[in-house]
């Protein structure tokens, strides 16, 4: 008899214990903000960008010293860039294709030489490609707007981009 006892004393223990552990979960869930997280960029405003040299779509070359406007990341297997796209082409057409850059994951030839007609476009490889590398990015949608080599501005979606001076 002593050692039921004993059992349902633990028993009722370590159930107090997972109601508490419980409630001290949900608290701090409640405290986080609502909403979406943000992308995990490794460059922030302020960061250099790494040196890389690829070639475009169209066969021009493309290095660090003659990057100087928005730079964006897509892949085809992301639903986000479908959804970012429209919205990217409209502000890509606004900022002028000598202004903008991006850098397409993928097997869509469509979504290709739709960016081809506004920006720039570096496909990408497996690994992201160099482009990748030199901005650390592993994610999509990610935009960056660069100025100097150096990153002036990061978004995952266009709405969150500066607006530049003069528009």
């Amino acid at each position: 008899m002593p050692y039921v006892v004993a059992t349902l004393v633990l028993l009722g223990l370590l159930c107090l214990l997972n109601l508490l552990l419980t409630v001290g979960i949900l608290r701090r869930m409640r405290a986080q903000p609502a909403g979406r997280s943000e992308p995990p960029f490794v460059l922030r405003p302020g960061s250099a960008v790494g040196e890389f040299a690829v070639t475009t779509t169209d066969g021009e070359p493309l290095t660090l010293s003659s990057l100087t406007g928005t730079v964006a990341f897509f892949s085809a297997d992301c639903a986000a860039c479908h959804d970012t796209l429209p919205d990217f082409l409209a502000y890509a057409r606004a900022q002028g294709r000598d202004h903008v850059f991006a850098v397409f994951g993928g097997d869509e030839p469509d979504t290709v030489r739709a960016l081809a007609e506004v920006a720039h476009v570096v496909t990408a490889e497996l690994d992201g490609g160099p482009v990748a590398a030199a901005f650390r990015n592993t994610w999509t949608p990610a935009l960056y707007v660069v100025a100097d080599g150096r990153v002036t501005a990061t978004a995952g979606r266009v709405h969150e981009l500066p607006v530049p001076a003069g528009r």
